[in-house]
């Protein structure tokens, strides 16, 4: 009987997060506690930038972003603002953040260790570039490492394609 596989991916859908952008923009212009702040949230080439007049207000405007976000089911470990605190920029505060995109070789590593340390022997875990190939004999036990890896708290959002 010939291995049952599946790979292990962390995409992030562009359009949902375009779609979950464009109506954070559009409810900061409308919402009345935004008025007169110079609350702004757009794309700076491949970054999310938000600016407002107070610290306060800019990470106001990243709840609703990150509100957004949920309701169109994009996990929001794939986006990173770093410490979330916002920069001074002359009279406004600054807010820059970037989406990740594909499995970092660290988390990668992380997560083939899971596997072999925590799955049923039969598993094997293979690195390919920014995603994992994850090969058994067995379904139920690639099933298992999936239920495992759900479990797991990663900084990665994770997702399983290919399951053959």
């Amino acid at each position: 009987m010939a291995d049952s596989s599946f790979d292990i991916v962390s995409k992030v859908d562009k359009q949902e997060v375009s779609n979950a952008l464009n109506q954070a923009a559009k409810e900061v212009a409308q919402r009345y506690d935004f008025k007169g702040v110079g609350a702004s949230i757009e794309w700076s080439g491949d970054n999310v930038l938000i600016k407002a007049n107070t610290a306060e207000r800019a990470l106001a405007v990243l709840d609703v972003f990150e509100t957004k976000l949920v309701h169109r089911k994009v996990s929001l470990k794939s986006l990173d603002f770093g410490e979330k605190e916002p920069k001074a920029s002359g009279k406004e505060y600054r807010l820059e953040g970037s989406l990740k995109d594909g499995i970092s070789q660290e988390d990668a590593k992380k997560i083939s260790k899971i596997i072999r340390d925590e799955a049923p022997k039969t598993v094997k875990a293979r690195i390919e570039g920014d995603e994992l190939r994850v090969t058994s004999k067995s379904r139920d036990d690639l099933q298992e490492v999936q239920r495992l890896l759900k479990t797991k708290d990663l900084d990665v959002a994770l997702q399983y394609t290919n399951y053959r």
